[in-house]
Order: C-alpha cells, then sequence, then structure tokens
C-alpha cells in the first residue's frame, strides 16, 4: 500500500452508488445485489433514475453517474454538483447519536467480536483447511444473531452455500457427461458395425437362389421407401451419436455459467461489504473465496464504472487481493484515528480531536476500535460537534450574523479551531453585501430604477440578514412613499391649472415624474409655458423701470393672451393697466368701436394710440386693418 491509499479508499467508499454489475457472458446471468451507500452519504433528494437502456455512457465513471469524495476538501461530486460530506442531515443525526451511546462493551457486543475474531482466525493465510472452512462456516449463522451484525453473516453463509450447491452441480454434470461420452463410444462402435454390414450386402454373390439382378448380384431387400434396413440402422444410430454430443456440449455450457455466476454474485457481495464499511466481513468473504475457489482466477468481474473507478484509483485491475488488502489498510488507519482521538482530547484539543473522531467515524463506524470509545469521552466532541453543524447550515442559509456568532463560540471552547475559512467567508460576503447597498444608494439617487433594482436584488441574496440592507430598504420604502405623495400632488395641481405651484415647487416635482414618461411629458410642456411667462414677466418690469408702462402693459397682454390661468401675469397685468390708464384705455376704445364696425372712430383712436406709445404693435395692427376696410383701393 503506497502513501494514497488514504485518499483511494475515501474515493471508493464515496461510490456508495455503485453497483456490482455483472459483466458480458456468453449468456444472462443473475446480477449482484446493489451495494448499499455509506452512511452519510445519501444522494440528493429528486435523484433521477439511471438511463435506459442504449444511452450513451459517461467517458469517465468521475462524471455524472458515479459520486466521487475530495478528501481534502470533504467535498462531494454528484450529478453535476457539490456538497459537503460533513453538512448532510443522515450524516449529523448518526454522528450525534453515536456521540451519545455507550461504549460497545456489553456481553452481547463481547460475544460478537469474538465470533468474528474466531472466524477470521480460522480462514486467516495458512490455516484455511477444509475443516477450518467447515468451523468458520458453522460460526457465521451465531454471529449473524446479534443486531450490530444486521445479518451480514447470515448472507455470507448462504453465499458459501451457494457455492457449495453449484459445485455439487458441477460434479453431477460431470458425471453426466462421462455416461454420456460412455454411450456415445457405444453408439459410434454400433454405427461402425452397421456400416461394415453394409459393404457386405453390396458384395455380388456367388451361388444362391431367388431373383437376379442385371449384374448376376443378388439385390438386398428394402421397404417402402426404397431403404435397406442397413440404411434405417445407420441413421438410427447417427442421430443418437448427434443428439449425445449436443447433450454433452449444453452440460459443458451449464456447468461453465453456473461457475461464472456463483463467482459474480460472491464477488458482488464483497464489494458491497467494502463500500457499507464493513472491513471485517470483506475479509472474511476473501478468504472464503479463496477457499472455494480454487483455480488462481481472482479478477473481480464488475460494471464498467465500477471496474474504471478501481483501475483508475488503484491502477491496476480490481482482484480480490486489492480488495482484501484495502480493508486491512482501513481497519489500520481507523485504529490510528482512534489513537489520534484520545491523545488530542487528553490534550484538550477538542477540534483537532473532533475531526479526527468523524473521520474515523465515517470510514470505520462498525470497527470495534470506533465502538469502544467512552462515552464520557465522545461526549466532550458533542457540543462542539454541534456548534460545528450548527455553522455550516448558517453559513449555507447565509445567516452571516448567527455564523459569526458560533464562530466566537468555536473559538472560545476550542483554542486550535482554525477559524480562517469561515471567517473570510463571512468577511468577504459583508463587503460584497455593502459594496451592493452603496451601489443601489447611487442608482436611487441618480433615478435609475432597473439598476436600484439589481443592485438590491443581488445585496438580499448575499446576505439576507443584513442589518444595513433592512436600514437602507425602509428609507427607500420611505422616499417612495414621498414620492408617491408627491405625484399625488403634482396630479391635483395640473387639473387645477395650478402650474405657478408646480414652477415654485419644480425641483421636487422633476425628481418625482422622472421615472414617469406620461407625467415627465406634461410637466415638460408646464415648465415650457413658465418660462414663456416668466420672461414676459421680466421684460413688463425692466420696460417699467425705463418708464414705458404702455409698453410693459402691451407684453403682459400678449403673454395673457396664451396664459390667462397665471395668477402672477395677471396680477402683473392689473397694474400695468393702471400705469398706462391712456393707453390702455385708447386702446380698448378702438377694439370696441372696431367690432362695431365704426371703422373711422376705431381708426382715429388707434392714430392716437400710436402717438401715445409709437412702438405699439397693437395700435399698429389696427391701423393697418382699419386702412384696409376704410380705404380698400388702397
Amino acid at each position: 500500500m503506497n502513501a494514497n491509499t488514504p485518499r483511494i479508499l475515501a474515493a471508493l467508499l464515496a461510490a456508495g452508488l455503485v453497483h456490482a454489475q455483472v459483466p458480458d457472458a456468453p449468456a444472462p446471468a443473475a446480477p449482484a445485489a446493489p451495494a448499499s451507500a455509506p452512511i452519510g452519504q445519501s444522494a440528493p433528494v429528486g435523484q433521477s433514475a439511471p438511463p435506459a437502456t442504449g444511452a450513451k455512457p459517461a467517458a469517465s465513471p468521475f462524471g455524472q453517474e458515479v459520486p466521487v469524495l475530495d478528501p481534502g476538501s470533504e467535498v462531494m461530486t454528484f450529478n453535476g454538483k457539490n456538497w459537503n460530506v460533513a453538512n448532510n442531515r443522515i450524516f449529523q443525526a448518526r454522528f450525534e447519536k453515536y456521540l451519545n451511546a455507550p461504549e460497545a462493551t456489553s456481553k452481547e457486543d463481547v460475544d460478537y467480536r469474538n465470533y468474528i475474531d474466531r472466524i477470521l482466525t480460522l480462514l486467516q493465510p495458512g490455516n484455511a483447511t477444509p475443516q477450518n472452512v467447515d468451523a468458520a462456516f458453522n460460526l457465521l449463522p451465531y454471529a449473524a444473531r446479534y443486531d450490530i451484525d444486521a445479518r451480514l453473516c447470515a448472507s455470507l453463509a448462504d453465499a458459501v452455500y451457494s457455492v457449495w450447491q453449484a459445485q455439487r452441480n458441477q460434479g453431477r454434470l460431470t458425471m453426466a457427461n462421462q455416461a454420456l461420452e460412455a454411450e456415445r463410444k457405444r453408439h459410434e462402435w454400433n454405427l461402425q458395425m452397421a456400416a461394415a454390414g453394409k459393404e457386405l450386402e453390396r458384395q455380388p454373390q456367388s451361388s444362391g437362389g431367388g431373383r437376379q439382378g442385371q449384374g448376376g448380384a443378388q439385390r438386398p431387400p428394402t421397404n417402402s421407401t426404397g431403404m435397406t434396413d442397413s440404411d434405417v440402422k445407420i441413421a438410427s444410430l447417427t442421430k443418437r451419436v448427434v443428439e449425445g454430443e449436443a447433450v454433452m456440449k449444453a452440460n459443458q455450457v451449464k456447468r461453465e455459467l453456473s461457475e461464472l455466476q456463483v463467482k459474480v454474485e460472491f464477488q458482488g457481495l464483497m464489494v458491497q461489504y467494502f463500500l457499507q464499511r464493513r472491513f471485517q466481513h470483506v475479509l472474511m468473504s476473501t478468504r472464503f473465496y479463496r477457499a472455494l475457489f480454487t483455480d488462481g482466477d481472482t479478477k473481480l468481474n464488475l460494471g464498467k464504472d465500477a471496474m474504471d473507478l478501481f483501475a483508475k484509483s488503484t491502477g491496476t485491475p480490481p482482484t480480490v487481493s486489492i480488495l482484501d488488502s484495502m480493508a486491512n489498510e482501513a481497519i489500520r488507519d481507523v485504529r490510528e484515528g482512534t489513537k489520534a482521538f484520545s491523545f488530542l482530547l487528553e490534550k484538550g484539543e477538542i477540534y483537532s480531536a473532533t475531526n479526527r473522531l468523524q473521520e474515523s467515524f465515517v470510514l470505520g463506524e462498525y470497527m470495534p476500535e470506533v465502538r469502544l470509545i467512552p462515552r464520557e469521552q465522545k461526549r466532550k466532541c458533542l457540543s462542539f460537534s454541534q456548534k460545528g453543524f450548527q455553522l455550516i447550515s448558517a453559513i449555507d442559509v447565509r445567516d452571516y450574523e448567527r455564523a459569526e456568532k458560533l464562530v466566537k463560540e468555536m473559538k472560545e471552547m476550542a483554542s486550535d479551531f482554525d477559524d480562517s475559512k469561515p471567517t473570510a467567508r463571512i468577511e468577504g460576503a459583508k463587503i460584497e453585501a455593502s459594496g451592493k447597498l452603496a451601489l443601489a444608494k447611487k442608482a436611487a439617487l441618480n433615478n435609475d430604477q432597473a439598476a436600484l433594482e439589481k443592485n438590491l436584488t443581488e445585496a438580499a441574496m448575499i446576505w439576507p440578514g443584513n442589518p444595513e440592507y433592512k436600514e437602507v430598504f425602509s428609507q427607500l420604502n420611505k422616499q417612495g412613499d414621498l414620492m408617491q405623495k408627491t405625484l399625488l400632488e403634482f396630479d391635483q395641481l395640473v387639473s387645477q391649472r395650478n402650474h405657478r405651484q408646480i414652477w415654485n415647487d419644480k425641483i421636487r416635482f422633476i425628481a418625482a415624474v422622472a421615472i414617469n414618461p406620461e407625467r415627465k411629458v406634461t410637466l415638460e410642456k408646464i415648465m415650457g409655458d413658465m418660462e414663456a411667462i416668466e420672461r414676459s414677466v421680466l421684460t413688463a418690469e425692466e420696460m417699467a423701470r425705463q418708464g414705458n408702462h404702455a409698453g410693459a402693459w402691451e407684453n403682459l397682454e400678449k403673454t395673457f393672451a396664451k396664459y390667462p390661468d397665471d395668477g402672477t401675469l395677471n396680477q402683473r397685468r392689473a397694474d400695468m393697466t393702471t400705469r398706462a390708464s391712456d393707453f390702455v384705455k385708447t386702446i380698448r376704445t378702438a377694439e370696441e368701436l372696431e367690432k362695431k364696425n365704426q371703422f373711422g372712430s376705431s381708426l382715429s383712436h388707434y392714430l392716437k394710440a400710436q402717438k401715445l406709445y409709437p412702438a405699439s404693435d397693437f395700435a399698429r395692427e389696427g391701423v393697418e386693418r382699419l386702412i384696409v376696410q376704410v380705404l380698400p383701393e388702397s
């Protein structure tokens, strides 16, 4: 065994779903029973059924069919997914049950171990005489009576009995073939004699009565088919010889298939024991195998995936000897692991001691060295182990606040606890979540709704229980409520045509309608109108400061015609109306006379207004209109 043996063992034990398949054979043979999955390595929920016949096989057994364990990271790869072997409810439950169970020192446990040790001693190399093999076989039913054995010894006894039955059947087939061979020789002798008699019948007769043939020879008597008695006898003997040879060939095939079938079934049982981590049963079955099959063929007849797995893990095709040596190596590894656990526990290094105990438990749960550890020692690791499982669950659900608390507690319990990995995971998640929230705040200020939603969603996925996330989300909700109120107020002001109020609070309304296309168009129109009104008011005020009240009024009057609902505009217009009363009165009189078709009087008033304010557009346009009316020829 080389230095990679523990890794090889772990990889093979991880393949708990590998079946001891039947290889291609000349005729169908019964498949071996499926191997049980190692404890703590259950297939994912919703595992799909095996592919139908004819499906394309995977190029490598380390793909999606065979689960593979990385002992360094304790990560299982199966069906395209990765998960931690320790983060499993079945393993957690079994391990905690083991930690709380008493040591296996009862009389029943001692008796069972004595039976197993006695069987192994009787079957050990150099000691496996026919008498010892029989004695070991007789002890199997006694060992199978104990609960811890789970009737595995009874299965082994049934397999041994099946081999003996097959070997007895082979003996009977051999005797039958010998009898058939003797019968065949007798028929061949009779056939030779019959053939010699036919030759004598064909020789010409020198004398005798009866009918003479054309050549003077006497013809033998024939039946209705034209065949002589010698021909019939020869045909019958030939048929018997052929039938005898066919039966002999069939018996030969049956004997070969019977031997292959019991070998495959026995090998499948050995592999099943190995995958169930029943290493003592592996040793018993391999030693029985060597005693039962003395032809020297120890190659394991497994399916392609299992063959490739053993070949790539060990570098050689799987054999009974390799299975035996790997079981012995596993037993040795379990013994060393339990010794290391006791030493580390004595030194107070709880973290390392718990890891060594977990490793020994996963590899050799049923080994005496594991079962004999006192409960008081195991209980020291129970609390630490429970917190370890809680830490894994907290990190899996991204509850980093609780995970940080558990890391602190575990560090206090075990000074040798290496918290670098969980701490790095926790701190990295916190930094990443804070970065996403910062981007979300920036997006909210820029009214980028898509970026806001994206960063908030990613921040929630990274750390759902982040207190900062709750605070930011609350702030954004408040801002959202305020925005809704602002939009409602905007709609009310629009319906009231109170554009002046919207203009006065334009910054708040611009921010509110930025993500609403319809309201944004309405606001843009209102802002354009209000800018025109404001320009008109400012121009009028400037003209009023220069003493041109008539021009200020006329400018405001033009704007009022477009926007009659603005209060400020109306106020400024009324003020300018008072200041330029003569001009306004003249323009108003001219307009009224024009409406009454009193064109001459109206023209005189427009000319008067033009004299009061030469730059008046109202007066100039009125004069131009009335000239056309008074002097159409011009």
